[in-house]
């Protein structure tokens, strides 16, 4: 059984950045023939051949499973729970085993948005398929999108866009998470590595006393703690500095030379430096303005 909507854009859709072309489902039991009918033209393809697109497509499998590949992938088995992103001009081809169901939701879509996200390298041809597991915020989405296509209510363009950023925000973050907790002896040191940077903001303390502290070479820490965190051990204390300045530019009568002092920078003019470019403005005008 396949479920489809294909819906077309306008100029004031395209402006918006995003815009939604196919939302819809795939229900076949083992040995089903695939893949189903009903496509329009430009996406029924054949598994043996393949296809290229001109959009994204998000497919979340829900029961069965299979095989995916692509022009940066070989021959892969994908599950229930996996889902894997379709890039604009990869080749691609995935199918279901014979011997199993399969359930798919599937939403295409393209526009700068997306791209803007694959260029900062969020989400890459080399890496199109998530082990998300089951997850019904997911599947809400997916539903949500068919809802809302199917109605084609005014405007539903830029519904539908929100929703398809959602989707990509939420399993971008399911997969960090569930990383998170599988390395757990990990997480276990970043969470420390954290702790003693905040407690000690008003202390002379480096990041490389830390890193000894945690029986972890300099580079070592610094690498896990980007990987987990996203910024270098160094620039998240500097940043929480920054907001104990804040806090202290408000709260206190201590010059702008006392808080860089208290904060260990290495000088008031480099504290200034640091601080105009975290919030656009030097010291002296934060706390004009906060008074």
């Amino acid at each position: 059984m396949q479920d489809s909507k294909y819906l077309v854009a306008n100029e004031r859709d395209l402006r918006w950045g995003l815009t939604v072309s196919t939302v819809g489902m795939d229900s076949l039991q083992a040995g089903d023939p695939y893949p189903t009918e009903g496509h329009a033209e430009g996406y029924y393809f054949n598994p043996a051949k393949g296809r290229i697109l001109n959009e994204y497509q998000i497919l979340y499998l829900t029961n069965g499973g299979g095989t995916f590949r692509s022009t940066h992938v070989n021959e892969t088995t994908i599950k229930s729970g996996d889902l894997f992103v379709l890039f604009p001009g990869e080749w691609h081809t995935y199918h279901p085993a014979p011997d199993m169901p399969w359930e798919s939701h599937w939403i295409g879509f393209k526009g700068r948005n997306m791209d803007d996200r694959v260029r900062a390298g969020f989400l890459s041809p080399t890496k199109p398929i998530f082990h998300i597991g089951f997850s019904e915020e997911v599947i809400s989405l997916y539903r949500e999108a068919k809802a809302a296509a199917d109605e084609e209510a005014p405007y539903a363009q830029q519904l539908l866009a929100g929703i398809a950023n959602h989707l990509v925000g939420l399993v971008y973050s399911l997969e960090r998470r569930l990383k998170l907790v599988n390395n757990n002896n990990h997480l276990q040191t970043i969470n420390m590595v954290r702790l003693l940077i905040r407690d000690n903001l008003d202390n002379d303390v480096t990041i490389q006393d830390i890193s000894r502290k945690v029986g972890l070479s300099y580079s070592s820490l610094r690498k896990l703690f980007k990987e987990f965190t996203g910024v270098s051990p160094s620039l998240y204390q500097q940043d929480l500095r920054l907001q104990r300045a804040k806090e202290m530019l408000s709260s206190t009568d201590l010059s702008v030379k006392e808080i860089a002092y208290s904060l260990h920078f290495e000088s008031s003019d480099y504290f200034s430096t640091k601080f105009k470019q975290k919030t656009g403005m030097s010291p002296g005008q934060f706390r004009k303005i906060m008074r």
